[in-house]
């Protein structure tokens, strides 16, 4: 998938809201004091963020409130900055009851829906995709990457419990091109020429290409003759690895790699969260 491609998240949010409220309301008080992949995260930790998250965005981009101003200079600044504001919020919302919490949810959400469609599509965003390596972003990639945010916490919560993932096409296809607009910062370091090849299997498979021309990685439709490397990955896998939800090294077996070994393994480092 060619890199200036629009991918359309906007109408999948309701869905995926609905399917989060749901899976809660049928929750066990048990079920929500469960552990999640996230160290010293429960699920009602998990679905606290996901409020959180969503409410952040509408204050500082609908309403232009912005509680702190922090010096970044660096990426580790913004990671470090982040990761702050996201510990500070679960302390205090651990005092919410689950019901409370869902009602919040609810809320936050159709207002983020709603405000999110009045934005233009290829206008600039209030805040760039950093893992995707870029210094300016367009209001649908911001919102595709808040689409996969939502989308892997979900499933972060369903593998806790053990509950059927929300992994059909239509709600995971998405997830996976959008992660993979984070390929070529990936291969930011490598200085050779070459072309990649990553081919990702299941109902939300695809292939994607990589090539170097010019001396910049960048994702093209298709390759002219055989990838000098390839990487071929489940979907399930996929999601698991690039969210950070796996380690690597519990996964690579499943993973096959072809061609030049050490022109495909940026793939397996390639993440698309901000931890």
């Amino acid at each position: 998938m060619a890199e200036n491609k629009i991918i359309e998240t906007i109408e999948l949010f309701p869905k995926i809201n609905a399917e989060l409220i749901k899976l809660l309301r049928s929750l066990s008080p048990e079920e929500w004091v469960k552990e999640t992949v996230l160290p010293g995260r429960s699920v009602k930790d998990i679905a606290s963020h996901i409020f959180d998250t969503s409410t952040r965005k509408l204050s500082m981009q609908r309403d232009g409130y912005y509680s702190e101003k922090p010096e970044i200079n660096s990426y580790q600044d913004l990671v470090d900055f982040i990761q702050k504001l996201n510990s500070d919020w679960i302390k205090v919302s651990r005092r919410f009851s689950p019901s409370v919490l869902i009602v919040l949810l609810e809320v936050a959400d159709k207002w983020l829906y709603d405000f999110m469609k009045t934005l233009d599509p290829v206008g600039k965003a209030e805040f760039n995709v950093a893992w995707a390596g870029e210094e300016e972003s367009t209001n649908w990639f911001d919102t595709a990457r808040e689409y996969t945010e939502k989308w892997h916490h979900q499933m972060q919560i369903r593998l806790a419990l053990g509950k059927t993932g929300i992994n059909s096409r239509e709600l995971m296809f998405p997830v996976i091109d959008t992660f993979m607009r984070g390929l070529p910062y990936a291969y930011r370091d490598v200085k050779r020429d070459g072309t990649v090849k990553v081919e990702v299997t299941g109902e939300a498979g695809d292939i994607w290409y990589l090539i170097r021309p010019e001396g910049k990685w960048q994702l093209v439709d298709s390759l002219q003759g055989v990838a000098s490397a390839g990487v071929k990955l489940s979907d399930d896998i996929a999601w698991k690895l690039f969210s950070d939800t796996v380690k690597k090294e519990d996964v690579e077996g499943d993973i096959e790699i072809s061609g030049d070994r050490e022109l495909a393994l940026p793939v397996l480092d390639m993440r698309t969260v901000m931890r």
